[in-house]
């Protein structure tokens, strides 16, 4: 490089989008992208492996995209000698050695990075992450002074804005805002899901396998078998896969769970949407005109919008509303260590060894694993909010803390004492069962509540009621719940109370169930 830039774009590794408003403030001719693998951003939560080669393999293929288009990238890798290891490091000795140019940044997606990087020795210039269709801004006004926020109102709005599913009156496609009580179907026996896409492995993702390899062997997770789209081309592969061979059925089928079935029919392009490969409005695109076209149902096509627009906004519009007194809200004052097996999968209870298992071979589960299997568990045994948060943080490719920790602190662990989602999703071991097959394997009885052999989902769930009878009894979408709790006899009850205590006197004595 023989002239100094005018100005040094700093691009993250989330953030590998060429509509990226970053670049509407610099010039190719004149200006510098900065890319740079760091180990702090590698290893400030013991990230799966297979999380760390998708975001330094994408970040390599982006890199050689933008020069292949005519900018000019610095890329410092994990391996440079002079490597700071962190990113307002590297901000810092590039800006110094490029002469002082002005030096420009999206919005992070990680309040902990953002404000290191405010915090740096270098002056930056801000720009908004446009690939949200709500910005943090908006947002805000939205929420405005309402004490409790409400996803389903937010998605509303989110519906007119976008017109996915809109008649030209203004209202939704088939009458109904929200189709969730038709997408909540067990598997049939014997409907499997189609065979998933392969992506397979170029050059530059095997010489990050071997790199991660070696340099993160201490971190949980298997590495080999990496599948997973590194490349816009690759992201457009999955997306169109999803589209020709799950989608339809995906409305019906996906809150269910079958054992060696880890994507069902779900698209498995979270990942890839949020680093930057794939893009939030032509995915609702695609998934409008497959209904009006009469390929997929309403319900299908629904669930999956409302996932990209309710959701998956929503949770980070909290996120930036809140933080950062969001991270350490704990409203059930639970207390309780992350039992071993979330890291091993060596448990006896089947569903949690299916979804520990299927996650530190992949990386991967699907929304109802998360939430009404591990995140259920961790709930209903009260373990500390920071604990399972930075778990899922960990070992799940696509997530990142504007979009886990809501869902996690929020809607899985109720430690936001209902500002998210209005009530726990705690349940027994008949959900498990009446939404998976892992129970008719499984070496404790799902039909038993107490004794050694009763699945510990159950006495549990009930433990859970009773301990937080005082702050949840009044809450009217737990009001059957305590009914049934409140015509139980006395001796029933004891003897659940009883078996809940067994159970947690095991977990704080280290032993797995």
């Amino acid at each position: 490089m023989t002239d100094r830039p005018r100005r040094l774009g700093l691009l993250l590794g989330d953030q590998l989008s060429f509509e990226l408003s970053l670049f509407d403030a610099l010039d190719p001719a004149r200006d510098t992208i900065l890319m740079a693998e760091v180990n702090e951003e590698a290893r400030y939560v013991p990230h799966h492996p297979q999380k760390i080669v998708l975001i330094f393999s994408a970040m390599r293929h982006f890199a050689q995209a933008l020069r292949e288009r005519g900018w000019q990238v610095i890329y410092v890798t994990l391996e440079d000698a002079d490597n700071s290891g962190s990113l307002p490091g590297e901000v810092e000795r590039w800006h110094a050695a490029l002469g002082q140019p002005e030096v420009h940044v999206t919005e992070c997606g990680d309040w902990r990075l953002e404000q290191a990087l405010r915090g740096g020795a270098v002056p930056l210039v801000w720009h908004d992450d446009q690939r949200f269709l709500c910005s943090r801004e908006a947002f805000a006004r939205w929420a405005g002074a309402r004490r409790q926020l409400r996803m389903e109102h937010f998605y509303r709005e989110m519906r007119r804005r976008t017109g996915w599913l809109m008649e030209p009156d203004g209202h939704p496609v088939g009458g109904a805002w929200n189709l969730d009580a038709d997408n909540r179907k067990p598997l049939p026996k014997g409907l499997r899901g189609p065979f998933p896409a392969r992506l397979g492995q170029d050059r530059i993702t095997r010489e990050v396998m071997h790199l991660v390899g070696a340099r993160f062997s201490d971190h949980y997770g298997r590495l080999d078998g990496f599948d997973y789209p590194v490349t816009h081309d690759q992201a457009q592969q999955l997306w169109q896969h999803f589209l020709e061979f799950s989608l339809a059925a995906f409305g019906d089928y996906q809150d269910a769970m079958a054992e060696g079935e880890p994507f069902l029919f779900h698209a498995r392009i979270s990942a890839a949407l949020n680093i930057g490969l794939l893009d939030v409005r032509q995915l609702g695109n695609d998934v409008e005109q497959a209904y009006r076209q009469g390929r997929v149902p309403l319900n299908a096509a629904e669930g999956f919008i409302r996932q990209l627009i309710g959701w998956r906004e929503y949770v980070r519009g909290i996120y930036w509303l809140r933080m950062p007194e969001y991270a350490h809200l704990n409203a059930l004052g639970n207390r309780r260590p992350l039992p071993a097996f979330y890291w091993t999968g060596q448990t006896d209870m089947r569903c949690m060894a299916q979804a520990i298992g299927q996650t530190l071979e992949l990386g991967y589960a699907h929304h109802i694993q998360r939430l009404m299997v591990t995140g259920n568990f961790a709930l209903l045994a009260g373990i500390a909010p920071p604990a399972i948060c930075d778990w899922y943080l960990a070992v799940y490719l696509d997530a990142f803390d504007w979009v886990e920790l809501p869902n996690t602190l929020g809607m899985v662990m109720h430690a936001d004492g209902g500002y998210l989602g209005s009530k726990p999703y705690c349940a027994s071991g008949r959900y498990i069962q009446r939404m998976s097959d892992h129970c008719g394997a499984c070496r404790y009885r799902v039909d038993q509540a107490t004794g050694e052999d009763a699945c510990p989902f159950n006495a549990l769930y009930w433990h859970f009621l009773m301990r937080h009878r005082e702050r949840l009894g009044a809450n009217p979408r737990m009001a059957m719940a305590y009914r049934n709790l409140q015509r139980m006899d006395e001796a029933r009850s004891l003897a659940l109370w009883e078996r809940g205590e067994a159970l947690l006197a095991r977990l704080d004595a280290g032993l797995a169930l």
